[in-house]
């Protein structure tokens, strides 16, 4: 059974567009960057949780210290379509991400039944000890959204992203079943993110300081739990 392990280290900064401002991005990314390899996608997540959904309050709280797991697929999964395990930990402003590739089948009788996924790395070790670590453990919210993905042309590292669409649902998470859900966001609004190592470009900087954007704490899950459990809904700064 084939399965790949990845980790990633990154700052991510995140920004709520409205469709002005989300124009004058794409204009100012021509000649700057191009889709990547997955370009325009559907991604689904499955979120896990306990009952009392401790970890979207401690998102919600912005300690120094937060983590989440979830099982990613790009467009439905079912059977043995490849998903992601993900575990993501933030730590001082600093995101760290261990994924795990495995069937869908096998990674959630792994998530809910503890069976073997069949696989030993220290991301296993790690999401197994996530597992034991809190109480009644298990899937809690479907969010999905519509992905763009951007890298620059030059091959620095830099990454955007653009995120529309974003749906949740605490009815059922499945990654192979359609989901409405109730959208995250107000209608006419992008969550742009960007993941870089280092200092923003300066074509960036530049149009974000001609177009308002600035930078915003968003967090999907804790937004989402928010709207769908405390009857809050997430309102952008204007």
């Amino acid at each position: 059974m084939a399965e790949t392990k990845m980790t990633f280290k990154r700052v991510e900064i995140k920004y709520i567009l409205d469709s002005a401002q989300k124009a004058a991005v794409l204009d100012a990314m021509k000649g700057h960057m191009e889709l990547d390899g997955y370009g325009r996608s559907e991604i689904r997540n499955i979120y896990f949780d306990d009952p009392t959904f401790i970890l979207a309050r401690r998102s919600n709280d912005h300690p120094m210290y937060k983590e989440k797991l979830r099982v990613r697929s790009y467009g439905p999964a079912s059977g043995g379509d490849k998903v992601f395990v993900e575990l993501k930990k933030k730590y001082d402003g600093i995101v760290y991400k261990r994924r795990m590739t495995l069937p869908k089948d096998i990674a959630m009788s792994w998530l809910l039944d503890d069976a073997d996924p069949g696989v030993d790395s220290q991301i296993r070790r790690e999401i197994d000890y996530m597992l034991s670590n809190y109480d009644g453990l298990g899937p809690a919210m479907a969010l999905n959204y519509e992905r763009e993905a951007y890298f620059p042309v030059d091959g620095g590292d830099l990454r955007l992203t653009l995120d529309e669409n974003i749906r949740a649902s605490l009815d059922d998470p499945d990654l192979g079943a359609d989901m409405e859900g109730s959208l995250v966001l107000p209608k006419g609004y992008t969550l742009m993110e960007l993941k870089i190592p280092s200092a923003i470009p300066l074509w960036m900087t530049k149009v974000m300081t001609e177009n308002g954007i600035v930078k915003q704490s968003f967090s999907k899950y804790g937004n989402a739990y928010k709207m769908l459990v405390m009857g809050s809904p997430f309102v952008p700064k204007t």
